[in-house]
């Protein structure tokens, strides 16, 4: 492949949702609730498609399904980083549209109705299961390690998914602060986080 028709990002992804901690769904069982309401940022730290750089760069998938994930028929909230020009705002649309596979491939059909893509002003903060992240005015997270539901102990537990889409590994965590706001909206605060590395990769000819 060629950096003319590949595209490739590598950063760190902070995922966040209404399951108890740990998420069912990482397992291939359903969510705790029965529905999930959540969704993912992803801050860039090398990446392109094509010869457009994404690096440095924030986008955001945020989400509601009345069933499980798999089950489709939901609702996501896409935002862009408003530091991002024109051409890097077209490949952004274009990956979370799925054509070019990676995770949005795999996911991208579950949510037919689509709010945005919107521009916003990111102020992100990555510092393990403590990271803290606002997108605009439409989200909210501010992350914690979870506790001990006897002792109060806190607990930093990890995840290894060999056949995971959005990560391979993490970190776990839970949600201090979770709120969106945008077409969709909801509080799944003191809920599911997780934050890992991601690699990803395709070619522009799919």
């Amino acid at each position: 492949m060629t950096m003319t028709n590949s595209w490739k990002l590598e950063g760190t992804v902070f995922i966040a949702c209404n399951c108890d901690w740990g998420c069912p769904c990482n397992f291939n069982a359903l969510p705790s609730k029965g529905y999930c309401e959540g969704g993912w940022t992803w801050h860039v730290d090398r990446g392109r498609v094509g010869d457009a750089s994404l690096d440095d760069l924030n986008f955001s998938v945020y989400a509601k399904w009345p069933g499980a994930i798999h089950e489709g028929n939901g609702e996501a909230l896409i935002l862009l980083d408003a530091r991002a020009d024109s051409r890097q705002r077209d490949a952004i649309r274009t990956l979370v549209g799925g054509t070019l596979g990676g995770p949005w491939g795999v996911l991208g059909w579950t949510w037919p109705t689509i709010h945005g893509p919107h521009a916003v002003p990111y102020d992100v903060l990555l510092d393990g299961v403590n990271s803290r992240i606002r997108c605009g005015r439409h989200v909210e997270i501010e992350g914690g390690p979870i506790h001990n539901p006897v002792t109060g102990a806190e607990a930093y537990p990890g995840i290894v998914l060999p056949e995971g889409i959005i990560v391979k590994q993490g970190q776990l965590g839970a949600s201090k602060r979770f709120v969106v706001n945008g077409g969709i909206a909801f509080d799944h605060s003191g809920q599911y986080t997780a934050i890992g590395p991601f690699d990803y990769s395709g070619t522009l000819a799919v």
